[in-house]
């Protein structure tokens, strides 16, 4: 069961009323006594480490001033998911409470009371919402999904009843409550400034007044922006793509079927994509946005004849393959790097079934984004792999960045939106914004789901159906599972099945919860990826009884069982993640120690603009650290022997300037995620992949199966620009 509250009001989006209600929470702070406990609870790095939580998932339970001897903390527990977020179709994240309580006393010792209870509310204090009964000790409660909350315990005599009478005992805050809107003393070197929109509401976009060849990048409307963050600029030159030398448009996708054996021509070029009214330069595979999709069969054996024809180095890296590593595309490792007109033979081996995708390996920022990416679909050898379905779709999901029907510059010398990532404003699914798709009535289609942005994680909903998870980035779920919304992070993959029972048009929509890091609030954006118009006429074969049924794939468990003595036994190697600065403009700094008090477990949204945009390699390093050694990134040493079972945990470290989510890719070989936080994962399936949100710590089980030399990364495509990789050997 989930529980949440709708506040009662809307509160006016007014600095100067948030003003007045952050002077009066400051006011109506904490005791003294209160802090205290604060700090020896979720504050204290030792005790969060003993918990494997940080404070973003924990919040500490303040006593009445009466029953100062009691006390406690709640962890807010993630709520099982197949992704490595989970969250409401409305893109707000799901916990299980569970409460740690020592020290209260008999609740007949307060009064006409035989038990204590848990509540919800929100900020605003709306009518409380029953969460359970607890006692000392640990209880877990009803899952909850609200941006800000306050929970309170009181003694209750009726043990039936679902309305607080009794006496307050404690009480607690949700972490995300730490996130007040900056003051006058804060924001007065800065001003606030709302700036000057474009007509539609959706851009904004000033020149710059001076010669660096950049402007001012769109920004939500809704955000407000000190001008200190307008003076910022990328200390770098903006990089343009230039026109094709001859006006050709890019063609549609199209579907290659390649048997064993075969070899393919395939080639970078550039060409014009249109957008509604705007025409953009874009570079294409084979012409085509986006690239040849490869039908092959599992087992085969295909080889590709490359050839680069933009003006931009490149390399092909073959994402999720267990392949020979000398065609992974990896310059400097596996290959040179290709310059214009250069070429290389890949050969390409597909021992599993499912999605995979291919992509440049150098600057991704631009190559990628501009439209270099293709799909494998791999068939498998089962011909019962898969359930039957009416229909199949295959969708590269991605997001451009455009401004005045034009795509915004990049950085020449070095990637920029190095913080954060570059977010683009319009949504595109293979190449189009909005496409439709028409399925009959009562249709089963599957959807293979590819994340192909460089930075945005998607939160996609189908009109409130349920929607069946088959598959991971490489394989099967141990156990196929209903979920409301699929989050997918960059790299990613899922495979899943909607049913639709009724004629109608339906959107496919991506719902979040982005925050205004001045103002301190949550707000709502949603956007229309797709539609899916479903026709009056029955779809046949009727396969609703298949598609109700939850699949336990034999061959699938019995593979994981094989595995699981391994799930418990110590951790062979460690990671943190982590962030260098330097030289950041003191606004930056400024604001940055002040969003810093929460941050989203994932950051939906592009809501520090300026700032992100103007992080370049002069400022930002990503870091992948080994904990046991002290190395970073490309001093990391690791080597395995071809059939070795690597248990790895990463940190998702709390303390850096900014924390935030990170989508992290092993290359050549697979992976089981078997944690997060020491809460075992119930959806097990072959990742190359796993989105570890910000905070949190993973346990994963590598398996090395394929020798050669290997890259892990960030796949934030500005993430591994600033040098968020490392290199490990497969003897």
């Amino acid at each position: 069961m989930r529980l949440t509250i709708s506040p009662p009001l809307a509160l006016p989006l007014n600095y100067f009323w948030w003003l007045l209600v952050a002077v009066g929470m400051a006011f109506a702070a904490p005791p003294a006594h209160a802090q205290d406990v604060e700090k020896e609870y979720c504050l204290d790095p030792t005790f969060a480490d003993t918990l494997r939580v940080s404070d973003l998932y924990c919040t500490t339970l303040v006593p009445v001033p009466a029953l100062r001897g009691a006390s406690g903390y709640v962890e807010l527990v993630p709520v099982s998911s197949p992704f490595g977020a989970s969250v409401t179709a409305a893109g707000i994240h799901r916990y299980t409470p569970v409460v740690h309580i020592d020290g209260l006393p008999e609740p007949a010792a307060l009064g006409p009371y035989s038990l204590y209870k848990a509540w919800l509310t929100t900020p605003e204090f709306a009518e409380p919402v029953l969460l359970g009964v607890v006692r000392n000790g640990t209880t877990m409660l009803a899952e909850i999904a609200l941006n800000k909350f306050v929970l309170l315990i009181s003694a209750e005599a009726d043990a039936e009843g679902t309305t607080r009478s009794g006496r307050l005992v404690l009480r607690g805050w949700s972490p995300s409550l730490r996130m007040e809107p900056h003051d006058l003393a804060t924001t007065a070197p800065l001003a606030l400034y709302r700036p000057v929109g474009a007509s539609d509401g959706h851009t904004h976009h000033r020149d710059l007044g001076d010669d660096s060849g950049w402007r001012m990048p769109p920004a939500n409307p809704l955000l407000t922006m000190p001008p200190g963050e307008m003076a910022l600029r990328p200390k770098v030159s903006p990089f343009r793509p230039s026109p094709p030398p001859y006006p050709t448009p890019a063609l549609p996708p199209a579907r290659v079927h390649l048997a064993d054996g075969d070899a393919y021509g395939l080639d970078t070029r550039p060409a014009l994509r249109r957008l509604g009214d705007s025409e953009t330069v874009a570079y294409t595979f084979n012409g085509r946005l986006p690239g040849p999709m490869f039908d092959v069969d599992q087992g085969s054996t295909v080889r590709i004849a490359f050839t680069n024809f933009i003006p931009l180095p490149t390399a092909v890296h073959w994402h999720g393959l267990r392949l020979d590593y000398r065609s992974d595309g990896v310059p400097g490792f596996t290959q040179p790097l290709l310059q214009t007109g250069d070429t290389f033979d890949y050969e390409l081996r597909f021992p599993d079934a499912g999605m995979f995708w291919y992509h440049p390996h150098h600057r991704e920022d631009i190559g990628m984004d501009l439209g270099l990416y293709g799909n494998i679909l791999v068939r498998p050898s089962d011909p019962t792999y898969y359930s039957p379905v009416n229909e199949e779709f295959y969708w590269l999901i991605d997001d451009l960045l455009l401004q005045d029907g034009e795509i915004v510059p990049y950085g020449a010398e070095s990637a920029n939106y190095m913080l954060m990532g570059r977010l683009g404003n319009v949504h595109i699914i293979n190449g189009e914004p909005q496409p439709t798709v028409t399925v009959n009535r009562g249709a089963v289609a599957r959807f293979f789901l590819t994340n192909a942005s460089n930075a945005r994680v998607y939160n996609l909903s189908f009109g409130g159906l349920p929607i069946k998870v088959v598959a991971a980035d490489a394989g099967r779920l141990e156990r196929e599972t209903m979920v409301e919304s699929v989050v997918i992070a960059p790299s990613e993959r899922y495979t899943v099945e909607v049913r639709f029972p009724e004629s109608g048009r339906i959107g496919v929509l991506n719902a979040v919860q982005a925050i205004d890091h001045l103002r301190g609030s949550f707000f709502a954006e949603v956007d229309t990826v797709a539609w899916i118009d479903v026709a009056p006429a029955a779809a046949a074969p009727d396969h609703r009884a298949v598609f109700d049924r939850l699949h336990a794939p034999a061959a699938v468990g019995a593979e994981f069982d094989a595995l699981r003595p391994q799930f418990g036994r110590p951790v062979d190697r460690e990671l943190a993640i982590r962030l260098r600065t330097t030289g950041l403009p003191p606004v930056v700094e400024q604001l940055m120690r002040f969003d810093g008090a929460y941050v989203n477990p994932v950051e939906w949204s592009d809501t520090m603009p300026m700032m992100n945009w103007a992080s370049t390699g002069a400022e930002i390093q990503w870091i992948l650290e080994d904990v046991r050694t002290g190395k970073q990134n490309m001093a990391i040493d690791w080597r395995f022997k071809r059939g070795d079972v690597v248990k790895i945990r990463i940190r998702n470290e709390r303390n850096p300037f900014h924390t935030m989510h990170h989508p992290i890719h092993f290359h050549g070989q697979r992976f089981l995620v078997l944690s997060h936080d020491g809460i075992p994962n119930e959806h097990l399936a072959w990742k190359d992949t796993m989105l570890l949100p910000a905070g949190v710590t993973a346990d994963l089980l590598l398996e090395i199966s394929n020798p050669g030399v290997w890259m892990a990364h960030c796949h934030i495509a500005e993430h591994i620009a600033s040098g968020m990789m490392f290199v490990f050997h497969v003897d």
